[in-house]
């Protein structure tokens, strides 16, 4: 096990089977040392969290959904890496997209859960530059959903 994996099990966090393209995209792309993985929605094998946040979702049930979806992005980069997180050399950018009701402005803080996971399993090549955006809807009502940029080895 990568010093990753074994940060990830101190933390109760078992990776789950990279989750399949819903539409016409893949579900990440190889150029040169630097892998976009497409978004991962707050999905588990519960059914994951969906709604919308500050109706529907609070606010840390929302930062739980961005960590799902962090969850799920490290599945496609050890997809990404044959298998091999030790090849993650940094976590370069994460795009967060949170489907906010009208008055819900905590946009930041709900994808903190996915930033904080990043940082926990990677240390400082976790820290990462990031957007965190506030949407009308989201893909199949998920309350978030979290893209990335990595570079690898």
């Amino acid at each position: 096990m990568s010093q990753v994996e074994d940060r990830l099990a101190s933390l109760g966090v078992t990776l789950p089977q990279p989750n399949p393209p819903v539409a016409n995209y893949v579900p990440f792309v190889r150029s040169g040392d630097l892998v976009h993985i497409s978004g991962q929605v707050s999905v588990d094998a519960g059914g994951g969290v969906k709604g919308t946040v500050g109706q529907d979702v609070d606010l840390e049930a929302a930062k739980a959904a961005a960590r799902l979806c962090g969850i799920n992005l490290i599945a496609q980069m050890k997809a990404a890496c044959d298998g091999e997180l030790s090849r993650v050399v940094r976590v370069v950018k994460l795009g967060g997209f949170v489907q906010a009701g009208p008055d819900f402005f905590d946009i930041p803080q709900v994808v903190n859960g996915a930033s904080d996971l990043m940082v926990e399993a990677f240390g400082d090549a976790g820290k990462h530059a990031r957007s965190a955006v506030g949407v009308y809807r989201l893909p199949l009502n998920f309350a978030v959903e979290v893209d990335a940029v990595i570079q690898v080895r």
